[in-house]
């Protein structure tokens, strides 16, 4: 019994963190002193549908499988997909059959983060967004969260131990409750104490809407903090706000008409793509928190696709090891790997292990995994369509 429901490194690593049937399997199979060689690929559609989904998790996938007597291609992280394979391992299937349960959980849950924080990218590209969500999941997978958020494109993040473990640097300035804590119509006062006791490096950013109307509290943050306020930041409740972006313009107008034109508007508040493309006109930076930590998990599938060299599937799958590929107008098609692919078409699977070793650390690097989203989701025009 652990203090908290959290399944340790050690069962994930070692396949104790599987489904029962799996062991089972194993069991069964090792009885009968058989254990194929096979190829096995990992994925959400067979065929292209025409929706693009957004590849992350990989980092920790491999860091599952490495060690393990297996060969994998990948997709790099950071690529769009669209139907096919994601990732292909082949070895022995007693190798790896325990693992299958935590790998499908890495890659599913981390690119649906990393897709819907890419649809908030493309919505608002030239502001700021930041991953608001770690409040909605599980504490033990907030580094997973923010870290896909990043690959996704999004510019920062909330959660001080996710930074800690990604290298990054958690962002944030300020709760409702700083100025609750120092009463109603002190707001001036929870300002003041932020502007004296916080880091320099921190933006002097005043939540604005605790109690009273919008443009009032702005004003009065203005007249606290003077030319020390870098921005404001409205975070009012839907039920409450009404026409957001007139409440945002108007904050603007009275800024603007008292030489204040240089104080950043920040919004947050249940915020999702379309509030971002209504609002990017008018709004310096967003924070987006449910719509992205709670996007619904991608529906992959590890499936053999080959038993000893030989074609084989379960019905509705396609037998045969495939490769995906990156074609030329920015479509993406599927072929079996032993065929050669459309012509002028880019193949999108990659060496990550071989003979148990990791042979390709770029293929997850954080940096490169971003570079690739964007460039990626521009090549293909994700959410042009928006």
């Amino acid at each position: 019994m652990t203090e908290f429901d959290i399944v340790d490194a050690e069962a994930i690593r070692s396949g104790r963190a599987t489904d029962a049937y799996f062991d089972r399997t194993a069991t069964a199979l090792e009885g009968a002193g058989r254990n194929p060689r096979v190829v096995a690929e990992v994925t959400a559609d067979q065929f292209p549908t025409g929706g693009f989904e957004l590849l992350a998790g990989l980092k920790d996938a491999v860091a599952l499988l490495a060690g393990y007597d297996v060969d994998v291609h990948a997709i790099p992280e950071g690529r769009l997909f669209d139907g096919g394979p994601v990732m292909r391992i082949e070895g022995e299937y007693l190798a790896f059959a325990q693992l299958e349960t935590s790998l499908l959980g890495f890659l599913s849950h981390a690119s649906a983060i990393a897709t819907a924080a890419l649809d908030c990218r493309v919505a608002a590209p030239d502001a700021s967004v930041l991953s608001f969500g770690a409040r909605h999941v599980h504490p033990a997978m907030t580094a997973a969260v923010e870290r896909s958020a990043l690959v996704g494109g999004l510019d920062g993040f909330s959660h001080v131990a996710a930074g800690d473990l990604i290298g990054r640097e958690a962002s944030g300035t300020m709760p409702h409750a700083l100025s609750i804590c120092f009463g109603r119509g002190n707001q001036e006062a929870a300002w003041r104490a932020f502007d004296a006791a916080v880091d320099e490096s921190v933006p002097r950013i005043a939540l604005c809407d605790t109690y009273f109307d919008e443009v009032d509290e702005v004003l009065r943050a203005v007249e606290a903090l003077g030319d020390r306020l870098d921005g404001v930041r409205l975070d009012t409740t839907g039920s409450r706000r009404g026409d957001f972006r007139h409440i945002v313009r108007e904050v603007q107008w009275e800024l603007g008409a008292r030489g204040h034109d240089d104080v950043d508007v920040y919004v947050s508040g249940g915020l999702g793509p379309d509030d971002l493309r209504e609002l990017r006109d008018v709004v310096d930076g967003f924070g987006v928190g449910g719509y992205v930590s709670n996007a619904d998990p991608v529906d992959f599938a590890l499936d053999i696709v080959t038993v000893e060299g030989e074609p084989a599937a379960k019905r509705g799958k396609l037998s045969g090891a495939k490769e995906v590929y990156r074609t030329a107008d920015g479509g993406h098609a599927v072929g079996l790997a032993d065929r050669d692919g459309p012509a002028d078409a880019e193949p999108l699977m990659e060496p990550v292990i071989r003979d148990g070793e990791v042979v390709a650390d770029d293929a997850f690097d954080l940096t490169a995994a971003t570079e690739r989203a964007l460039a990626d989701a521009e090549r293909v025009g994700y959410g042009s369509n928006a």
